[in-house]
């Protein structure tokens, strides 16, 4: 797994990086760079009683947000915070 600080919702987000061994579920492809790391394909997240959305790239250490996110970062790209 591979966790993520997402400032847009204010919460983690992880991604499996590797495919369960019974072949279920999804996998991104990570590129192992822990300093400015590119995960694909996008991450779209959905949660809350209201349905947030939360939809981005992350490449070189940048979250791009998609404008279908609905968050207050929707269409910015800002720096990848640190993950203790």
């Amino acid at each position: 797994m591979v966790w993520i600080w997402c400032p847009g919702c204010d919460e983690h987000h992880a991604m499996p990086v590797t495919k369960p061994s019974n072949g279920d579920g999804v996998a991104w492809v990570f590129n192992g760079d822990e300093e400015k790391p590119t995960l694909s394909p996008s991450i779209l997240v959905r949660h809350g009683a209201n349905n947030t959305v939360c939809h981005s790239f992350i490449t070189d250490g940048k979250i791009q947000f998609l404008s279908d996110s609905t968050h207050g970062l929707s269409g910015q790209t800002v720096e990848l915070p640190e993950v203790d």
